[in-house]
C-alpha cells in the first residue's frame, strides 16, 4: 500500500464519520436541495459540484499549512489538535442544543447558468468559516503529528471525504422533493442525525485528550 494511504482501520473511521457528517443537514445541503427544488436537478449538481470544489481547496491549504506546521514544530500541531478537540466539543454541542438548521428555499427566481449555480456553491463553501476550522481539525486526527507522509494522507482523506459524500449527498438532490418533506413531517429524523453527530465528535475531542494524557 502506498505510504501516503493511511491504514485500513483509520480509513474505516474516517468512512463511518464522513457517513453522519453527510446525512447531517447543513448551508451546504440546503443550498443542493433548496436549488434542485427551485431550478432542476441541474442547478442542484452544480452547485454540490462547486462545494465540493472548495473542499478540494480547503483540503490543499491544510495539508499544505499543517505540513510546514509539523516541519517547524510538532508540539505546535499538537496544540492545534488539543483545540480542535474543544472545537468538536463545540460542535457536539450546537447539534444537541440547536439542533440542524433545514430550510431550502423553494422560491422561484430568475434562472441561473450551471456556471453561475457552480459559483454559488464554491462561494458558500469556502465564505464559511466554519467549514475552514472544521477541517483543521477533523483531517488532522487520523495523521500522526510525526508522520513524514502527512502532508499526502491529509490530502488523500481529503479526496475521499468527497468520494464518500457523493452517493450520501447525490442521491438527496435527485429526490430533493422527498427528502426536503421528509425533514419538514419528521423532525425526529433530523433530532437522530443531530444526536449521531454530536455523539462522533464528542467520541474524536475525548480520542484527542486521552491521547494527550499519555
Amino acid at each position: 500500500m502506498s505510504s501516503f494511504v493511511p491504514d485500513a482501520a483509520t480509513i474505516l473511521q474516517f468512512a463511518i464519520a464522513t457517513f453522519i457528517i453527510a446525512i447531517t443537514p447543513g448551508p451546504d445541503m440546503t443550498l443542493f436541495v433548496g436549488r434542485a427544488l427551485s431550478q432542476g436537478r441541474a442547478a442542484g449538481f452544480a452547485c454540490m459540484g462547486g462545494a465540493m470544489t472548495g473542499i478540494v481547496i480547503h483540503t490543499s491549504l491544510v495539508a499544505l499549512g499543517l505540513s510546514a506546521l509539523i516541519v517547524a514544530s510538532p508540539q505546535a500541531f499538537l496544540v492545534l489538535k488539543v483545540a480542535g478537540a474543544g472545537y468538536l466539543v463545540w460542535l457536539a454541542w450546537q447539534a444537541v442544543m440547536k439542533g440542524s438548521a433545514f430550510s431550502p428555499d423553494t422560491v422561484k427566481r430568475a434562472p441561473r447558468t450551471l456556471a453561475q449555480n457552480w459559483a454559488t456553491g464554491l462561494g458558500i463553501n469556502l465564505l464559511n468559516p466554519k467549514i475552514i476550522l472544521f477541517f483543521m481539525t477533523f483531517l488532522p486526527q487520523f495523521v500522526s503529528a510525526h508522520d513524514p507522509h502527512a502532508p499526502g494522507k491529509l490530502f488523500f482523506l481529503g479526496m475521499t471525504f468527497i468520494v464518500l459524500s457523493l452517493p450520501v449527498t447525490a442521491p438527496m438532490v435527485i429526490a430533493a422533493d422527498r427528502f426536503a418533506g421528509l425533514l419538514r413531517k419528521n423532525p425526529k429524523v433530523t433530532r437522530v442525525t443531530d444526536y449521531l453527530f454530536a455523539g462522533v465528535f464528542s467520541a474524536f475531542a475525548l480520542k484527542i485528550l486521552t491521547a494527550q494524557a499519555r
